[in-house]
């Protein structure tokens, strides 16, 4: 996927991944879609984006996470790491 959609400025959310020409960023569209908004909300309260912007946020997300290693300490007795604290 092309990321025209997607840049980074250092001046603009302290350089968090952003929609080109906005202030929202990847991390905001990305937690909207977890919190259930469909695309098509998203559209209608942000009438100024596209759907090819939040597929570029989720690309853009997808790609982070592929590129990210994580490394489990496991507690003492612990069976395995719960990630959801």
């Amino acid at each position: 996927m092309n990321w025209r959609e997607i840049i980074i400025d250092p001046e603009v959310l302290a350089g968090k991944p952003i929609i080109k020409g906005t202030r929202i960023s990847v991390e905001f569209i990305v937690d909207l879609l977890g919190r259930g908004w469909s695309i098509e909300r998203i559209l209608k309260e942000y009438d100024h984006l596209k759907r090819d912007d939040i597929q570029a946020c989720l690309a853009c997300a997808g790609q982070v996470l592929k590129s990210e290693r994580v490394y489990l300490f496991p507690e003492k007795g612990a069976a395995g790491a719960d990630i959801s604290q």
